[in-house]
């Protein structure tokens, strides 16, 4: 997990990025130092909880183990997933994640809706790696 990223369980799971309070800009991930947006003089940067709905803006699927720091048990064979770009309903910012297991690229379409949901990315005995995956919202949990 990534902290101040994400927070909340269930309902209440939401990603967290920030906004400008000068320019009113939003990024995702955070922003805590100055405003991305070169046209903005800077102001004070809030924490705010992001869209939990978006529609899929693009896709595909991820074929190969990727490098640390991503956590994978390199013992067991890899499981190819989708990777999704949404653009958040109210913010209209792209950002990427994972499908919920069992939703293949097959399962996708760009402009169908989708929201945020918890994911585990692994866990072992000491360690639970948290994550968000995108869920179609016409699958149900």
């Amino acid at each position: 997990m990534v902290t101040g990223w994400f927070a909340g369980d269930g309902d209440d799971f939401r990603l967290l990025g920030t906004r400008c309070s000068a320019c009113r800009s939003v990024f995702f991930p955070r922003e805590d130092a100055h405003c991305r947006n070169p046209g903005c003089r800077g102001g004070e940067l809030e924490e705010t909880p992001l869209s939990r709905r978006g529609r899929v803006w693009s896709y595909t699927d991820s074929r190969y183990r990727p490098p640390s720091p991503y956590v994978s048990d390199p013992e067991l064979p890899w499981e190819p997933y989708a990777l999704i770009a949404v653009e958040l309903e109210s913010e209209r910012i792209v950002v990427l994640g994972q499908a919920v297991p069992g939703v293949a690229v097959a399962d996708l379409t760009v402009g169908m809706e989708v929201e945020v949901v918890p994911g585990v990315l692994a866990e072992d005995a000491e360690t639970t790696w948290t994550t968000w995956w995108w869920r179609p919202t016409e699958v149900a949990e």
